[in-house]
């Protein structure tokens, strides 16, 4: 999770890698990011440590929620974000599918209904909403 500075300065970028990798060869099928962690900079970073087949062997989960606009973060979960927030997130983790994407805490203005509106998007992907 916070493999950029969302903990505390960042280490080398080499150094995750490799502890990501280990952590793969070690069993572990789960990995679980945001893209507010950096802001961006985890799913960056993760995408270069899923090179050369290890995306195969993992299931990925991302995050949505904050917008960066302005310089500030603001909660959204309006249904042009959360597909523009989604593919942003596909680009930067070079997938075609993300296979667990939620949302990061709960936007208190929109009813849920209206963020839930995405699921058909990724159904129209072809992914499991």
């Amino acid at each position: 999770m916070g493999m950029s500075d969302i903990y505390g300065p960042p280490k080398p970028e080499q150094d995750i890698i490799t502890l990501i990798h280990h952590a793969v060869h070690s069993s572990v099928t789960f990995l679980d990011t945001s893209d507010s962690y950096g802001p961006f900079a985890n799913e960056i970073l993760l995408e270069k440590a899923l090179e050369g087949g290890v995306k195969e062997r993992v299931q990925l989960s991302t995050e949505f929620g904050f917008s960066f606009a302005s310089g500030k973060r603001e909660i959204r979960r309006d249904p042009a974000y959360v597909r523009a927030a989604d593919e942003a997130s596909l680009k930067r983790l070079q997938l075609d599918c993300i296979d667990l994407y939620y949302q990061h805490c709960i936007d208190t203005r929109l009813p849920i209904k209206v963020t839930i509106h995405v699921n058909e998007m990724a159904t129209r992907k072809g992914c499991t909403p």
